[in-house]
């Protein structure tokens, strides 16, 4: 189930919120539970066994890790947290990667592993990372031990951030699980970033996409260097407004349930450096991977040598997590050379240049490489790249250019808008009474209109769903 679809908004959703709300406080965590289940039941029937299952397991290596820790034995603590580790790396290198292992070995002329065509459940990269959070942070001592087997599985599944993050660790969440605040004024925040998720993904996202669609279709033989640009472009914000679109619906409907979740993207398209851009850029991601493994990997206090390497497990890591394909490793070896440069040659330099040079440089290689990331067979792929930097005497431009720059140029230019500060920073800067009635006015507007494309449109594509 996605949350933009008449579905989720005018069924679940209510139905969700009004059971919530009426049963005591102690029985709301059964009845998040039950919707979660059921929610990640409608899109994967079958596979809601393995929530059962993580939930179960993880429940029950959090508890032994404690008991191991209350009796000193540390070097039990330390194989229950591994164990841990291995079931949710076994269980998510199974479903998104055995297929992809099998059929590149096989592609060598080795056969002993089999292609099984494995169907990928929905959001397993988010939820195996945060079930593996859960028993390391136990062990650090960061968060006791949850005894409540409901209680953990509504942290397991809970439905805003189950199939598409943000990823939520055990030590930032669960306080909240066990207890949390609800109030009018919560709850009406929470409606408010529901609705500017809804917003960036229905009114944004999706028409930007329909663009890059186009260009993605067509044979390299008809692709012009500033058609192959305008493709990218349209990518560059399709997947951002997508998104980041869609963790604004989720820390919004965590609101609106009691619940404060981190957010999970802060304008990376200003940031002036690519290391800007991933202090900037999915966080949660960013924030796991360098707390569960560039630290525990030795992080930069092992000397130079060691911290790049460190660096380089953690990008290659963070290109395949995000699919099984080379293009995805290359997508994350791309970024590790990218912040290598700047770390050893050219941070001091950018951060001394003019902010408009810092920012052309980060958008140049950010649209680069959304095409790497967007595009999975690598034939087409170096096809594409080439296109785009001119290379084998394609044409600069053409009439399709020109129909699709024209007819798509106004949406263009909101998303160049929408992303930047600019809008909030002009809102915060009304009066709070003016703030009110312009909040109410666009939440108004914004749900008939996204309303509206709900009904008629048909292309509703969600990017992440794919990881």
């Amino acid at each position: 189930m996605v949350f933009s679809t008449p579905i989720f908004k005018f069924y679940f959703l209510v139905l969700t919120l009004f059971l919530y709300y009426i049963v005591p406080r102690r029985g709301r965590n059964v009845v998040l539970l039950v919707s979660s289940l059921c929610f990640y039941y409608w899109g994967e029937r079958i596979y809601v066994v393995i929530m059962f299952l993580s939930t179960a397991i993880d429940f029950t290596h959090g508890l032994l890790v404690e008991r191991c820790k209350a009796r000193g034995n540390d070097k039990g603590a330390k194989m229950t947290v591994a164990s841990s580790i291995v079931f949710n790396l076994a269980l998510l290198c199974f479903f998104k990667y055995w297929d992809f292992i099998a059929g590149s070995l096989q592609s060598v002329g080795l056969t002993f592993m089999p292609v099984l065509g494995v169907h990928l459940p929905i959001g397993i990269s988010f939820y195996t990372f945060q079930t593996m959070s859960y028993t390391i942070d136990v062990y650090r001592g960061d968060a006791r031990a949850q005894r409540n087997i409901l209680n953990f599985g509504t942290f397991v599944t809970l439905f805003p951030q189950l199939i598409a993050g943000p990823i939520i660790k055990y030590k930032d969440l669960g306080d909240q699980i066990n207890e949390r605040t609800c109030s009018a004024d919560k709850f009406a925040s929470g409606v408010q970033i529901f609705m500017v998720g809804l917003g960036k993904k229905l009114l944004i996202a999706n028409n930007v996409g329909a663009l890059w669609d186009s260009y993605k279709a067509m044979a390299l033989s008809e692709l012009t260097v500033a058609g192959a640009w305008l493709g990218v472009l349209a990518f560059t914000f399709q997947i951002y407004f997508d998104f980041s679109g869609y963790s604004d619906m989720a820390v919004g409907l965590g609101r609106m349930l009691g619940f404060e979740f981190l957010p999970n993207f802060n304008y990376p398209y200003i940031s002036k450096s690519i290391t800007e851009f991933w202090r900037r850029w999915h966080i949660s991601l960013s924030t796991w991977f360098r707390e569960y493994l560039y630290i525990p990997l030795g992080g930069n206090r092992r000397g130079k040598g060691r911290q790049v390497f460190n660096l380089f497990v953690v990008w290659a890591a963070t290109g395949i997590w995000h699919g099984a394909n080379w293009t995805f490793l290359f997508w994350g070896l791309y970024f590790f050379v990218l912040l290598m440069v700047e770390k050893f040659l050219l941070l001091d330099k950018l951060e001394k240049a003019p902010a408009l040079v810092g920012h052309v440089y980060t958008m140049f290689f950010v649209m680069v490489s959304w095409a790497i990331f967007a595009i999975e067979d690598l034939g087409h792929l170096t096809g594409y790249l080439k296109v785009m930097f001119g290379l084998g005497g394609v044409p600069l431009a053409d009439s399709a250019f020109s129909y699709y720059l024209t007819s798509y140029l106004p949406t263009l230019c909101a998303a160049a808008l929408a992303a930047t500060p600019l809008g909030a920073a002009v809102y915060r800067r009304l009066g709070t009474r003016t703030r009110q009635i312009v909040c109410a006015v666009l939440v108004a507007a914004g749900l008939v209109v996204c309303t509206a494309y709900l009904v008629a449109g048909t292309y509703n594509p969600f990017l992440y769903f794919n990881f």
